[in-house]
């Protein structure tokens, strides 16, 4: 039978308290809250889909998400969650506000994070002559495929100009985003896949509220 003296017991013991340490630091990274931002496509609109963003956030709440916080009546909500599986998210809020509200809304899921990239990334930044006023983002619900987007031309839409990165497509309206032709249901039908966007200062104030 093996003996074990007082050294091996401590190191032993060492060894399993950093072993536990190690496990628990990755258990926390791991399940670690992050911060994601649903899109809400078509509410409060002409009095159709009525959603009182109070009673949103608070419904959210009791279904699991944490520190929610919503902006403006279009349909921006902040939430928190460990559970990283975008279009899961996407579908639950859905299926709240079906429940909660009685009618079927357009929900688009995305890390803040990948939010902040996509404002950093912008094409249009670095060009003095386009005002960011003009400025918006159309976030498609997945990357569209390239035979779709090489039967657009784009010389037909100027002065509106358009730029495609993955999933989102960078818009430049220099006569207001209400009378581009460049609309949701314009990359909707075009694209095949479901769209929803927001101006510039929309998002940076999202990314604001974000990191507050």
């Amino acid at each position: 039978m093996q003996r074990y003296t007082s050294v091996d017991i401590y190191n032993y013991s060492l060894l399993w308290s950093n072993h536990f340490t190690i496990h628990i630091i990755f258990v926390q990274i791991l399940y670690k809250m992050q911060k994601f931002i649903a899109l809400l496509r078509g509410i409060n609109v002409s009095g159709k889909n009525l959603i009182k963003m109070e009673t949103l956030r608070s419904v959210l709440q009791s279904e699991g998400f944490q520190h929610v916080k919503t902006y403006i009546q279009s349909g921006n909500i902040l939430f928190d969650t460990n559970d990283f599986a975008e279009k899961k998210q996407a579908k639950k809020i859905q299926e709240i506000i079906k429940k909660e509200f009685g009618f079927e809304v357009p929900v688009l899921v995305l890390n803040i994070k990948f939010l902040n990239l996509l404002v950093e990334n912008n094409p249009f930044k670095n060009d003095d002559s386009k005002d960011k006023s003009f400025w918006h983002l159309t976030l498609l619900d997945a990357t569209p495929y390239i035979e779709n987007l090489n039967k657009i031309d784009a010389s037909k839409y100027l002065p509106d100009e358009f730029s495609v990165r993955e999933n989102a497509i960078y818009l430049y309206c220099p006569s207001g985003y209400g009378q581009t032709k460049l609309t949701n249901n314009f990359w909707e039908s075009k694209l095949k896949l479901p769209a929803t966007t927001r101006n510039w200062k929309t998002l940076e104030k999202l990314i604001d509220l974000a990191n507050s």
